[in-house]
């Protein structure tokens, strides 16, 4: 068993030991531990040097291969500080600002996109519409969509998520921007960016940007996605992905890059502390997040960390600076959740860490509520047991405190979300929110069972998006069928609500939304998690 007092740099910081057990961390693993299916790659280290290293399953279920700290894996969204990192740089040589509108580098985007500083792009509270949600919803996510076509849908866009710098909004688009802004100033490709400025310094000789899935790199695992009967298959996300999630690394190598973090030699002190920075928005409350990197907490320890996922992998990385613990996990199957892996981590090797509470005997809030202002709409149910809440469509668990107070789980803590329900805790008249220090009220909708199918029927558009959608009947039922830029998607649509339809699950299954109609159906607004009050209009 091994020990580590870290001594804290500054009065504030809390000292904590690590109590480092092999068995104990081989156990969070176990189930992994098999030579039949996909698993994970964990490394874990204390002051810098490494004293875990495993892979436990299959490289690919096609070989028999199994997983290794040293094979390459998607870390996904774990890119996003590389890039801002990138950026970074430049603004230490004067070759940018951090506060430089993104209309300074890339001209031809609509002018409602001009303003928005890189700051607020690399900090999520830009407020654009997410050209990858986009995408994925009206399109599909079938068809190899590059970098470039991605950015073509800003020359579009002509309305805004919410006024830059009021809200946050997770928003890979922005990095698809950030990614066009570095390749213009320097005359490269991220690509040759990252691994001139960023790999080869740091010795991450076996990290790379690699855009698209179907690129043969060498030594790489296979990721498996598992469909609607738990079944495994390979399939990919169509779109390239660069800046905003496009890195294959491995354990070893985000070992040394942790390492690397505890003293910088890549990046002055400045660039690092506006990266560790969480932005704050107009209304004074903290994001939480700096620039690709989340501060958070976990049982009372701070936490500096960023996951990833996407089709068939996801990852964590994560430091405990008092404690100067590290860990890496690298997930190459879809139904394994390497943050909850690295929370089993982060239990067996911390001391003194908060007591989990119980949560308070509170019965559980179900209905639907819309908001009039902003055309949102949430739903309270039951799920085996625990409170969840789709939130315009996606599902999130919440947690409610001894005030009554509902919050995202902690696996979900960079939601910043707060609900109060008003009247009934069952059936809630209405629901008081809290959207990162914005409030809302969402009133208790019905569903009189009849709903006018005849009133939606026709043919819409997005003129911004440049989206056609056709609701017809078909099957028994009513259908969306989207045809996008680059592809088309089928949705089947079940009313929630009079005026109020939600697009049913579909493959893959996080594609949620919700369609409020107007009056006379002259056109209705499409919310999901991540779009606001998209809308379309009639056209027949």
């Amino acid at each position: 068993m091994l020990e580590s007092r870290i001594h804290s740099r500054s009065a504030a910081r809390q000292v904590r030991a690590v109590d480092f057990d092999e068995k104990k961390i081989d156990a969070i693993f176990a189930s992994l531990n098999q030579c039949l299916q996909p698993g994970a790659a964990v490394g874990i280290s204390i002051d810098g040097r490494p004293v875990y290293r495993k892979g436990f399953g299959l490289a690919s279920m096609e070989l028999p291969v199994i997983l290794s700290p040293s094979i390459r894996m998607r870390i996904y969204s774990t890119t996003k500080h590389f890039a801002c990192l990138a950026y970074l740089l430049l603004c230490e040589e004067s070759r940018a600002r951090l506060d430089d509108p993104i209309g300074k580098y890339i001209p031809e985007l609509h002018p409602v996109a001009h303003p928005v500083t890189m700051r607020q792009l690399m900090g999520h509270t830009g407020g654009l519409r997410d050209a990858h949600e986009i995408l994925w919803h009206f399109s599909g996510m079938g068809r190899a969509t590059t970098s470039a076509e991605l950015l073509s849908f800003y020359r579009d866009f002509e309305d805004v998520n919410f006024a830059p710098g009021s809200n946050w909004s997770y928003n890979n688009g922005g990095y698809v921007l950030l990614t066009e802004a570095i390749e213009r100033i320097t005359g490269r490709s991220l690509e040759q960016v990252l691994r001139e400025r960023i790999f080869e310094p740091v010795g991450m000789n076996d990290t790379l940007l690699r855009r698209f899935d179907t690129d043969f790199v060498p030594n790489s695992a296979t990721m498996h996605m598992t469909d609607s009967k738990g079944q495994y298959n390979r399939s990919y996300m169509g779109a390239a992905t660069a800046g905003e999630g496009g890195i294959v690394s491995t354990v070893d190598d985000m070992l040394r890059w942790l390492a690397h973090l505890d003293s910088p030699t890549v990046g002055s002190a400045s660039t690092w502390a506006s990266m560790k920075t969480p932005q704050t928005l107009t209304n004074g409350t903290s994001t939480g997040y700096g620039l690709g990197l989340l501060l958070g907490q976990y049982r009372g320890v701070e936490t500096l960390y960023h996951p990833g996922g996407g089709f068939g992998a996801n990852s964590q990385m994560l430091k405990v600076p008092s404690a100067g613990l590290d860990i890496v996990i690298l997930v190459n199957r879809h139904d394994v959740s390497a943050v909850t892996l690295s929370e089993g981590i982060l239990d067996s090797c911390l001391t003194a860490l908060e007591a989990v509470e119980d949560e308070p005997d509170r019965r559980i809030g179900t209905g639907t509520f819309h908001s009039q202002r902003t055309s949102r709409v949430l739903q309270l149910f039951d799920k085996d047991g625990q409170q969840f809440v789709s939130i315009d469509g996606t599902e999130v668990p919440f947690k409610s405190d001894r005030d009554g107070v509902l919050r995202p789980a902690p696996a979900f803590q960079y939601m910043r979300w707060e609900l109060r329900l008003m009247g009934d805790p069952e059936q809630p008249d209405s629901v008081r929110s809290r959207d990162f220090g914005n409030a809302d009220e969402f009133v208790r909708v019905q569903c009189s069972g009849k709903a006018d199918t005849q009133a939606i029927l026709g043919q819409y558009r997005s003129a911004a998006t440049q989206t056609d959608a056709t609701i017809r009947e078909a099957d028994g039922g009513v259908q969306l069928i989207t045809a996008g830029r680059f592809g088309s998607m089928l949705y089947p649509l079940a009313p929630i609500g009079d005026g109020i339809w939600k697009t049913l699950p579909v493959e893959p299954s996080f594609l949620g939304g919700i369609l409020t109609f107007e009056s006379q159906s002259s056109g209705f607004r499409l919310n999901t998690l991540r779009t606001r009050a998209l809308p379309f209009r009639r056209i027949h």
